[in-house]
């Protein structure tokens, strides 16, 4: 028999209880045993005032916002209705179902006032940090370093040539992005002088500090990078930086991330793995001396040729004469003869340039293996060579072979931040925008890494 729906008729009361409609499995219930914010408050009180209206709850806008970036949700107008409606958001941002959702309005301007000027979602991520370290996810012992490009917000059809860039700051209309982009120029250049090497001769005028870049296989576009340093135990993002699609920031990005680490968890990594963009020599000098990290790191090294020629690995180095000795025993000096006041020979590319001696080179029987179109042979040695040293003679290692592999891990979380988070292009505009987005996404990513670690062993030892 066809059954019918009975009449509408309005209840007057309801045994209702939340908790009781949120499934046991949810992702939200196994982050929010880990998610903790009872210092929040704490945190920003001084950017608060002690009169007038009660603002809205700031824990409950981390929670709105980390809900946003776990489930890819990237528009806080949709987050705000989402939250309205599904349950178990309202149950984690600890929101009964008559409390009012606040208006999207209130996170930009909260973002951009006290939350960037307590730095708060560093504080939150790095509280999310910590409660990994208590759970043992994070060793210590080997961390992996990677960058990844992500799009800016800004129409890679509409640049204009960096002639332009004063006008921005002309007239009643600049944006928020413009401004802090010329506010860094004043910082970075107080004398009014810009280093044009690194500077770019098409600019976005909606977000100028994005770089204009070209990914393989695609067209250029204009982006950020998110620097990820990960522990290699269980894959926790240990610190994240932004900064502009340059591959010179990205790997000075590093030292300051390793830096942040040591100082406020008492952290340095035994070794350190990476990929040849930061097989450059200071950066291995930086590792092995200055740090004593063993750099597990492919070496940058453009001296193999590909002519059939003899490459500079073909020659003998010899430090206590200071000298190279080619196949044939002839030497390679940095100087032939002695100076009055003595020099260091080093380039400005931080080399020291040896040279063999041309009579020596004239009747050599390998000179057309070894240099057939000049009278003599030059060897460029970097000033780290040592350290370049360090690195090629741990690239044979069998310890070695497994940081390969585990760099991966870095890789997989990049491919989980642009598929799942969805965060392929940025909302935000400017380096601090950008920083706002990677920290909270890194946020997130460490919360489910968490839930999906740690939650199997809880039930299991509570079974």
């Amino acid at each position: 028999m066809m059954g019918q729906q009975g009449g509408r008729q309005d209840q007057l009361f309801y045994a209702f209880r939340l908790e009781e409609h949120v499934p046991r499995s949810h992702l939200l219930r196994a982050i929010d045993r880990f998610f903790d914010l009872a210092e929040l408050r704490q945190h920003l009180a001084a950017f608060y005032s002690h009169t007038g209206r009660p603002s809205v709850d700031p824990e409950l806008m981390i929670r709105m916002l980390i809900i946003g970036y776990c489930f890819g949700i990237r528009s806080e107008r949709r987050l705000c209705e989402e939250v309205r409606l599904n349950l178990a958001y309202r149950w984690f941002c600890r929101l009964d179902l008559d409390d009012e959702i606040p208006d999207h309005s209130t996170f930009s301007k909260n973002r951009h006032g006290r939350f960037r000027q307590s730095d708060a979602f560093r504080h939150v991520f790095e509280g999310v940090l910590r409660s990994c370290m208590r759970e043992g996810m994070v060793g210590g012992e080997g961390f992996a370093i990677d960058a990844s490009v992500v799009k800016a917000d800004a129409n890679r059809a509409r640049g204009v040539p960096r002639s332009e860039l004063i006008e921005w700051s002309k007239g009643d209309g600049p944006s928020r992005a413009v401004l802090e982009y010329l506010e860094g120029l004043e910082r970075a250049n107080p004398s009014g002088e810009e280093d044009s090497s690194n500077a770019a001769k098409n600019v976005s005028p909606t977000d100028p500090a994005a770089q204009w870049t070209a990914a393989p296989g695609g067209p250029a576009f204009y982006a950020y990078s998110t620097n990820y340093l990960v522990d290699l135990r269980a894959g926790v993002i240990v610190d994240v930086e932004a900064t502009t699609a340059l591959r010179a920031q990205e790997v000075a990005a590093t030292r300051t991330m390793v830096d942040r680490v040591e100082e406020r968890f008492d952290l340095t990594p035994r070794r350190l793995v990476g990929d040849t963009a930061y097989g450059v020599a200071p950066m291995l000098n930086w590792m092995v001396q200055e740090k004593h990290i063993a750099p597990h790191v492919p070496v940058w090294d453009k001296t193999a040729r590909k002519d059939d020629t003899l490459s500079a690995a073909d020659f003998d180095w010899h430090e206590e004469s200071n000298e190279y000795r080619c196949p044939e025993g002839h030497a390679l000096r940095s100087d032939w003869r002695p100076f009055k006041n003595p020099r260091d020979h080093i380039t400005k590319a931080d080399t020291i340039v040896y040279r063999s001696s041309a009579s020596d080179c004239a009747h050599c029987p390998t000179k057309q293996r070894c240099c057939p179109n000049t009278p003599i042979r030059k060897i460029a040695r970097s000033i780290y060579e040592s350290s370049r040293d360090v690195a090629r003679a741990l690239a044979s290692t069998a310890e070695y072979a497994r940081s390969r592999r585990d760099r991966k891990k870095v890789e997989m979380l990049f491919a989980h931040l642009k598929r799942i988070l969805k965060l392929d292009r940025l909302r935000l505009r400017g380096i601090t925008g950008a920083q706002d987005e990677f920290l909270l996404a890194a946020t997130a990513q460490n919360l489910r890494r968490m839930s999906k670690w740690l939650m199997p062993k809880l039930e299991s030892a509570a079974a």
